[in-house]
C-alpha cells in the first residue's frame, strides 16, 4: 500500500509558497488602498511591507517583493490605482516600488537579533521599520527627480513631507503588530 502522507519537505516548500503568496497579495491589496495624493499617491504599501518584512524574514519577504514587481511588471494590476506594466516602474513613482526591496530587507534583517522582550523586538521593528522606509523615500525621490527634473527640494516637499506623520504611524503598527505575530509564523 502506497504511504499517501505529504513529506516534511513538501509540508515545508507548500508553507513557504502560502507564505509568500499571501504576502503578494497583501502588499497588492494594500496598494489598492489608495488616496490620491498628487503624483505620489498615499497607500498602505509602506505598511503591508515593513510589516511582512519583520514577520517573514529576509528571504520570504525578499521573493515576495520580487513576485510582486514581476506580476507588476507582466500585466497583473498590482501597484496602486490598479496599474501594471513597465509604464508604472518607469514612471514617477517606479523608485519607491524598487525601494521596497530595502524597506523590506531593513526589518526583516533586524528580526535575526537575538532579542526576546517583546517591547524591545517592537522597538527593534519600529527602528529597523524607519530606517528601511528612509532608504526607500531616498531610492523613490531619487527617481523622481531625475523621471520629472524636478528640483531635490521640490521632491522631498512633494514626495516626502507630506507622508512622514502617516507613514510613522503605519511603520508603528507594523511594529506592533509584527512584534506580537511573529512567534506564530514558522
Amino acid at each position: 500500500m502506497k504511504n499517501t502522507t505529504p513529506t516534511k519537505r513538501a509540508k515545508s516548500a507548500a508553507r513557504e509558497i502560502a507564505y509568500i503568496a499571501l504576502s503578494v497579495a497583501i502588499i497588492a491589496v494594500c496598494a489598492w488602498i489608495t488616496v490620491p495624493f498628487g503624483p505620489v499617491p498615499f497607500t498602505l504599501q509602506t505598511f503591508a511591507v515593513c510589516f511582512l518584512g519583520a514577520l517573514l524574514g529576509w528571504k520570504r519577504s525578499l521573493a515576495a517583493i520580487a513576485v510582486y514587481i514581476l506580476m507588476g511588471l507582466i500585466g497583473i494590476p498590482v501597484f496602486s490605482g490598479f496599474k501594471a506594466g513597465t509604464a508604472a516602474l518607469l514612471g514617477p513613482t517606479g523608485g519607491y516600488i524598487f525601494g521596497f526591496f530595502f524597506a523590506i530587507l531593513s526589518p526583516a534583517l533586524f528580526k535575526l537579533l537575538p532579542v526576546k522582550n517583546k517591547w524591545a523586538r517592537f522597538g527593534i521593528f519600529y527602528a529597523a521599520d524607519i530606517l528601511g522606509l528612509a532608504v526607500c523615500y531616498f531610492f523613490g525621490t531619487l527617481w523622481f527627480v531625475l523621471a520629472n527634473g524636478a528640483s531635490v527640494a521640490g521632491a522631498v516637499a512633494l514626495c516626502v513631507t507630506p507622508f512622514l506623520i502617516p507613514d510613522a504611524i503605519k511603520l508603528f503598527v507594523a511594529a506592533l503588530l509584527s512584534s506580537r505575530l511573529e512567534k506564530y509564523i514558522k
